[in-house]
């Protein structure tokens, strides 16, 4: 049993020699070496100290042992052990021609207690009897290779989430004559399912273009937003545009290719980029590749295994019992391993490059953990030839640097693959705080992910407080979750005076959050309105134009204003200030030369912050700023 007089007292410490504050990270360039230092009061007894390695890809395991460089004599004696570990090496270790790769690693050492591995909480480093059954830090390590330049295109802005039918009418478009319109944009309801996730046509349309998103410029711009990320805007038979029909054109009740090329040159006189959603994974059953209903001239995989499209698809039944996207019927899911299908996405002449040539800057991925790793380098490659700057995002809803999907360790940033990814456990952890005052869940949340992705990661992690896929966040915050409520109640409910009031003040605090976190803040269409609803299809009314909530859009504004003004935001470095009462969290932005403060209370009191400086919120100088309950103070010093 190690004596509860040495918990904590163990320090170890990593430096890098061309990474600044490379404590804060576990991802390093291959060419970057790590020194770790390990300091620990004699009265430990410590002896034969060593770095235990393992790499995840083959199990493969080195031991490194530390070496004593010197004792420091206050406030107690205590030796200095010290050990530096070049990257390149662990890349290629036992043989391997590796450049990435991913590893964990922990301190071990004997004491006259035995031997013991150290173990990180509350406390600090805790050294712990080695081969006890308890639960011990192994901590991750990823090593990259730095193929492509971090694209610039997101740097310090903020992006805007629209989904197309549901935001702004504009131009005259053709309507499909098996398209049902709802004219009714400022109280209709979109069809649903009485059942959650029962079936539904998917073909009501309210009437949204690209004409309408590109007469909306101004107002999207005035939120300080810098891009646009449209839902699915390729031909397809839903309103949601998940099931492609054809790659190749823009749906013509979207405004087809003229509209595209409109929004395009217009946000670009703004300042403004667009990035399309791309759903590689799977196309619609209702497609020229698959051509179930036998709605297109060419002869598609379901009607032949002649079809120059046969081999796209995986059947176990010819031609009916066939692999899909989550069992979904109309969404048959395409081999990405394909050659012929990798070529028509990513070669010369292929969707990827066609929409950059456009003028678009980049992609979002649906679904990427079920895109093979093959087809992920051959998009990006395809892409970053193309425009090297081009965006290259995924949808990821776990901790994408170390993620297990379909038996494989995705290998998302070790260099070949995605520039970053969507937030989702950012967004979790912001709704725990700000619901429930749980700023440990914050923590986690935040410093896990900072500490896991290589820096310029991070400063692309698309944030975001509502998706297409989430509950609205104003609902969220607002209500207990759908409590038993028929599908029929949920169309229609809409929160009280009193509930809706305060869910604006705390959906305030969590864009301020969200605003100044590493990462961009995306917006989901109408959230800065005030828009409510529960699960899809109720998240994806009409935009409230004429209605908006707005003490909401104003405050939204601000925030994007104080973001697009200070550098910080663009790629400071963060940290979680310690020892802040419970219900509230505080973080800091900062370099070398400078540092912001950001800090939200969630508890029942007022917190002293100790700080003073210029308050970006207000404008005005503070000192040593009180925080009440229920404010937030954004202060540079």
């Amino acid at each position: 049993m190690i004596p509860e007089h040495l918990r904590g007292s163990i320090q170890f410490e990593k430096k890098a020699r061309h990474t600044a504050h490379a404590e804060l990270f576990g991802a390093f360039d291959n060419g970057e070496t790590l020194s770790f230092t390990l300091t620990a009061p004699r009265c430990c007894g410590l002896s034969s100290p060593f770095l235990e390695i393992f790499r995840d890809a083959d199990n493969a395991y080195i031991a490194l042992p530390f070496i004593w460089q010197g004792e420091r004599r206050a406030p107690e004696i205590q030796d200095i052990y010290m050990l530096d570990v070049k990257l390149s090496d662990l890349c290629t270790m036992y043989g391997r021609e590796e450049k990435a790769g991913l590893f964990y690693y922990s301190a071990l050492f004997d004491s006259a207690y035995g031997r013991c591995r150290l173990s990180f909480n509350d406390e600090g480093y805790v050294p712990r009897l080695s081969g006890w059954d308890y639960p011990y830090t192994s901590f991750q390590l990823s090593v990259y290779e730095q193929v492509y330049e971090p694209p610039k295109v997101l740097a310090g802005g903020i992006m805007y989430h629209i989904f197309v039918d549901r935001f702004a009418k504009g131009g005259d478009v053709p309507v499909r004559s098996d398209a049902v319109i709802n004219p009714d944009w400022e109280n209709g309801i979109p069809e649903y399912a009485q059942e959650r996730g029962g079936f539904v046509k998917n073909n009501m349309f309210f009437g949204g273009t690209l004409y309408g998103v590109a007469d909306k410029l101004d107002y999207i711009a005035s939120l300080g937003v810098n891009v646009i990320y449209l839902s699915p805007i390729f031909e397809a038979y839903s309103n949601h545009k998940y099931d492609t029909g054809c790659y190749d054109r823009v749906d013509a009740m979207f405004g087809g290719e003229d509209a595209l090329d409109l929004l395009i040159s217009e946000a670009k006189k703004r300042g403004i980029s667009i990035i399309l959603d791309g759903v590689f994974n799977h196309t619609g059953s209702d497609s020229v590749y698959f051509n179930k209903n036998g709605r297109y001239p060419d002869t598609g995989a379901y009607q032949s295994r002649e079809s120059e499209y046969y081999p796209w698809y995986s059947f176990e039944e010819y031609p009916d019992k066939y692999r899909c996207w989550w069992g979904v019927k109309i969404l048959p899911a395409v081999n990405t391993g394909n050659e012929d299908y990798n070529d028509y996405i990513n070669g010369e002449n292929g969707i990827i490059r066609k929409y950059l040539k456009k003028g678009i800057a980049g992609w979002r991925l649906d679904v990427a953990d079920e895109l093979s790793s093959g087809f992920l380098e051959n998009l990006t490659a395809a892409a970053k030839s193309e425009n090297k700057d081009a965006l290259i995002l995924g949808e990821v809803w776990e901790d994408a640097s170390c993620k297990i999907a379909y038996d494989e360790r995705k290998r998302y940033f070790l260099g070949r693959q995605l520039d970053s990814v969507m937030n989702y456990p950012l967004r979790d952890g912001i709704i725990k705080f700000i619901k429930d005052g749980d700023a440990n869940a914050l923590t986690r949340a935040s410093l896990t992910l900072y500490s896991h992705y290589p820096k310029f990661v991070s400063d692309r992690l698309m944030n975001f407080l509502g998706t297409h896929d989430t509950e609205r966040i104003l609902t969220v915050l607002g209500t207990a979750g759908e409590c038993g409520m028929s599908a029929d109640e949920l169309a229609v409910y809409r929160m009280s005076e009193n509930d809706r009031k305060e869910a604006v003040r705390k959906l305030k605090l969590a864009y301020t959050l969200l605003a100044f976190m590493p990462g961009v803040p995306c917006i989901y269409y109408g959230d800065e309105a005030g828009m409510e609803g529960f699960h899809d299809p109720f998240n994806r009314m009409p935009y409230v134009w004429g209605r908006e909530e707005k003490e909401l859009v104003s405050h939204y504004r601000r925030i994007g204003r104080v973001r697009r003004s200070e550098p910080l935001f663009t790629d400071g470095y963060f940290a979680v200030c310690e020892n802040t009462p419970e219900g509230v969290f505080m973080f800091t932005r900062f370099n070398e030369k400078e540092k912001i403060f950001v800090a939200v209370n969630c508890s029942d009191s007022v917190f002293r912050t100790g700080i003073s400086g210029m308050s970006l919120l207000s404008g005005k100088s503070v000192s040593n700023k009180l925080l009440r309950p229920g404010e937030a103070a954004v202060i540079k010093i």
